[in-house]
């Protein structure tokens, strides 16, 4: 060290390549950090006294609610003194400090057990704030979308990036843009999106989901489309985080803080605003003016038929979820936006409780997997969509002839009166909307499935809430 912490930091950041966020001690230097990073999200923490370093806000939400989000080459000298921030260049700059609005009541568990199903529950009021805030009585108003009429009119493509949950969500979407749009939607996950050197020019608008705004794959996806000329859109739920920073066009989700590893809230609010947009360039394009109408009334109408089903059928859920102590493998199907869900909750299954779950397109069972059915195994059937209804309880049929035990996720309950082992009821919505109730039952079967367990479901063993490198 040359006797000077941050200029040796400095020397040493220079020679860096990559990715990174450090924080570095000095043994010569004590009671000071020096802090720096390129393209993974810092935050620094300001207590009473005292400062911490994280790579999200959640984890500091119990010490403080002020924070200096860090930018990309800053350097930043924590001391007793306070905290000084430098440029890449080594000129100090303001810190700018913001403040962290979620309520305390929001990052507790308020007499949950878990977090998890805390958020899970919270999800009619997560949608009816984020429907809230874009929903006006003369149709919707998107304060941080600048894209002119014009512009939206010359759009000739579509691609949807984001990574795990948010590029579930991302599948609803594409079929909501292409149906009501007509514009070929194309949805990468943003950890394969660079490496295909992806097509986009300015008539194309490319739209980057990420829950937390810091997910590195998805942040480097869009600066790739930001670099090759491509119109932007982000959907994310933190204020002033990477990805809502540097996009041009930004919605956020109003989800309030998730403290579980696994996504539900966020996710469900995620649908809710690709329906928004959705509604919102068919209606600035003068297309599909009837389905816009109807969706938008479904959309008011969702808060409370989330409510509804989480106050009648939860305890159903949960006495399913019993069941799946001796489960050791599990199928979610479904077709269509069905489809979109079944990996979803298949995702969900796995995650919090380890059981092996997979999802396939109903129609593909047998092309292979219904070699894998066997007495018992559980196939959860997702039957929401009107026009594939017949087909998919057809599939569920063949699966059922095999010894399956099934699990019906449904608006059409009379439909699988014959065939389903038991029958968790959906409330009706147009059918563009029905991924977003279908999704709770499939949250709530892998909660109730891990906690039976006795797992650490907030925490999933090998997880972290936001990926922040590659």
């Amino acid at each position: 060290m040359t006797g000077d912490f941050v200029q040796t930091v400095r020397q040493v950041v220079e020679k860096l390549k990559g990715s990174y966020a450090l924080a570095i001690l000095a043994a010569q230097r004590p009671g000071e950090i020096v802090a720096v990073r390129q393209d993974s999200p810092l935050i620094i923490g300001l207590g009473q006294g005292e400062y911490f370093i994280a790579s999200d806000i959640s984890p500091l939400l119990d010490y403080t609610r002020q924070v200096i989000i860090l930018e990309d080459g800053q350097l930043a000298h924590i001391a007793s003194q306070g905290v000084k921030i430098q440029d890449r260049d080594g000129n100090e700059v303001a810190a700018k400090i913001t403040p962290v609005l979620w309520d305390a009541e929001a990052v507790e568990k308020g007499g949950f057990q878990h977090f998890m199903l805390k958020e899970i529950m919270e999800q009619p009021a997560a949608l009816r704030n984020t429907l809230g805030k874009y929903l006006q009585e003369g149709g919707i108003s998107l304060p941080r979308v600048h894209l002119r009429p014009e512009e939206l009119r010359a759009i000739d493509r579509i691609c949807i990036v984001a990574c795990g949950t948010a590029y579930h969500a991302g599948l609803t979407g594409k079929v909501l843009f292409e149906s009501m749009l007509r514009i070929p939607v194309e949805i990468d996950l943003a950890s394969e999106f660079r490496y295909r050197k992806p097509i986009l020019d300015g008539n194309s608008l490319l739209i980057i989901i990420s829950q937390s705004g810091e997910t590195a794959d998805t942040l480097a996806a869009m600066r790739e489309g930001l670099r090759l000329g491509a119109k932007v859109l982000a959907i994310c739920n933190v204020v002033d985080s990477t990805i809502a920073r540097e996009a041009p066009n930004v919605i956020y989700t109003v989800a309030g803080p998730e403290i579980a590893v696994a996504s539900t809230k966020a996710y469900t609010t995620q649908m809710a605003v690709l329906a928004l947009l959705a509604c919102y360039f068919s209606q600035v394009i003068k297309r599909e003016e009837g389905v816009f109408l109807q969706l938008l009334q479904g959309l008011r109408e969702l808060p409370n038929l989330a409510d509804a089903f989480l106050a009648s059928h939860a305890k159903t859920v949960e006495e399913i979820a019993r069941l799946s102590l001796d489960w050791r493998d599990a199928f979610f199907i479904g077709r269509g936006l069905d489809w979109a869900i079944a990996q979803e909750g298949s995702l969900k299954l796995k995650e919090v409780s380890y059981i092996h779950s997979e999802a396939y397109a109903a129609g593909e069972l047998k092309h292979g997997t219904l070699a894998l059915i066997e007495e018992g195994v559980p196939v959860i059937g997702l039957v929401t969509q009107q026009q594939l209804v017949e087909k998919t309880v057809s599939n569920i049929w063949e699966a059922k002839s095999r010894g399956a035990a099934i699990y019906a996720i449904t608006q059409f309950p009379q439909r699988l009166t014959d065939v389903a082992d038991a029958i968790i009821p959906l409330p009706r919505l147009p059918d563009p909307l029905m991924p977003i109730l279908a999704a709770i039952p499939t949250q709530l079967l892998a909660y109730y499935a891990a906690a039976a367990r006795g797992l650490d479901v907030d925490k999933p063993r090998n997880l972290a809430k936001s990926v922040t490198v590659e």
